[in-house]
């Protein structure tokens, strides 16, 4: 399966309709998660160590996330498929930068970003479609630079039809950790952590992260793991 065009239109339509209770429903939603915070802390420590460049939220939503790194020191904007979701963040969090895009094409120069967080985003993209977003991540991330990556843990997909009383249509996709982590060494990424959190009370699944770095340039500017013993 594909994201063509209409499902990406449907995914875009979804998430403009409901923006506004999307965002009332998540504002406060980190508060009681200790761990993701410290995750997001240690992220940002990552990219500051490496020259602290700018830093991408993909599929940012009304930019909760976006506003946390940037309180944490770092040189972060949102990126998101939603006009809708942009449009929200941009009133509410009004000095710092949103702007419309897709995983699947990045509107970034090569080697652009110190960092790249996806958090619960790649959620929407088709299993098979992966290694284009991981490309695209790696594409746009500087040598050194650090992806972290959020997602619910499963096997499983489905299609939510309603949300907030409102006619949706958005397909989302679980995904294991092992798997997404070889994706993204295939993708040229070293792995840094993988790491498994059950469920919270509000929470269906276990939950993934991932860390992962693009490698620095090694051994006559060639990308470390490019290089092999000489």
């Amino acid at each position: 399966m594909t994201m063509d065009a209409e499902v990406l239109s449907a995914t875009r339509d979804s998430y403009d309709a409901v923006a506004d209770e999307y965002a009332e429903m998540v504002a406060s939603h980190l508060d009681g998660m200790p761990i993701d915070r410290a995750l997001f802390t240690a992220f940002a420590e990552l990219v500051r160590d490496n020259g602290n460049g700018q830093v991408a939220d993909v599929g940012c939503g009304p930019g909760r996330v976006t506003i946390l790194l940037s309180r944490l020191g770092l040189d972060a904007f949102g990126i998101d498929l939603s006009p809708g979701m942009v449009a929200l963040a941009r009133r509410t969090y009004p000095h710092l930068r949103f702007e419309e895009g897709s995983m699947l094409a990045l509107d970034l120069r090569d080697c652009s970003l110190g960092g790249l967080l996806a958090y619960y985003s790649i959620i929407h993209i088709p299993w098979d479609q992966r290694p284009q977003v991981f490309a695209e991540f790696h594409r746009v991330l500087a040598p050194g630079g650090v992806l972290m990556l959020g997602f619910q843990v499963g096997d499983e997909q489905g299609h939510t039809a309603e949300f907030f009383g409102k006619a949706v249509s958005v397909d989302w996709y679980r995904q294991q950790p092992g798997e997404v982590a070889s994706l993204l060494r295939e993708a040229g990424f070293e792995m840094m952590m993988t790491a498994v959190r059950e469920p919270g009370e509000t929470e269906k699944t276990a939950q993934g992260c991932i860390m992962a770095r693009k490698p620095s340039r090694g051994v006559d500017g060639i990308p470390r793991h490019l290089v092999t013993d000489r």
